[in-house]
């Protein structure tokens, strides 16, 4: 990580991976942004693998963010860390977009607009979290899937979306049922059944056009 201090702001730059072991720079960066009078720009070019962990610090460090008046903004990113925010829906809040609106001067008691704002940010921060739980338990379902039959990112999350509709099955549900095989446990026929259609279907040089699997929500 490298640190440098840009006007009323801290420009960070990262490389290396962001998983679990990330967590120890929170005091480090804690710290740049107690420093900054605006916040943190973060240069994540060079980082090659981000999980749900990572995305979890970071998220943590926009929250105290939030709690001093500041932002932290993702200048640039790589594929990695670019695929996960995507996925989890998660850039905007790391955007100047995000960047709060200063304070209202004082307004009639039946006006409340920046407070009910720091509710909605606030209780949108924890709706994340709640959907990030799952988060890690899915990431490792498509690994498992990826190293088992030799599939891409792209079909592998193809693979358990389509199979999750065909059995009307909650997405983070089916990802922990196929992780408990690792374990020795056994899928319900008929999900192996539809489990083993979609990764026919995947595998084909055409897969995505011959079984469109559309976006389905994690309704759990």
């Amino acid at each position: 990580m490298d640190v440098v201090p840009d006007g009323d702001r801290m420009t960070v730059s990262m490389w290396g991976e962001l998983d679990l072991g990330s967590r120890r720079l929170l005091p480090e960066l804690y710290d740049m942004l107690t420093l900054s009078g605006g916040g943190v720009d973060l240069r994540l070019d060079a980082v090659g693998f981000c999980d749900c962990s990572g995305l979890d610090a970071l998220l943590d460090l926009r929250t105290r963010a939030v709690d001093e008046g500041k932002t932290v903004t993702i200048r640039s990113c790589g594929v990695a860390v670019e695929r996960l925010l995507d996925l989890t829906g998660t850039r905007e809040l790391f955007t100047d977009s995000a960047r709060p609106e200063p304070p209202a001067p004082p307004a009639p008691p039946d006006t409340g607009p920046p407070e009910k704002s720091s509710q909605d940010l606030r209780a949108e921060v924890a709706q994340l979290r709640r959907a990030m739980q799952t988060r890690p338990t899915i990431d490792l379902a498509r690994g498992i899937l990826m190293a088992s039959f030799n599939l891409t990112p792209e079909a592998a999350w193809s693979v358990l979306v389509r199979t999750s509709q065909n059995t009307n099955t909650k997405l983070h549900h089916l990802a922990q049922d196929l992780v408990g095989t690792v374990r020795g446990s056994t899928l319900p026929q008929q999900v192996q059944q539809q489990l083993s259609a979609a990764v026919a279907c995947a595998s084909r040089p055409d897969g995505a056009a011959a079984c469109p699997a559309g976006a389905v929500e994690d309704r759990g």
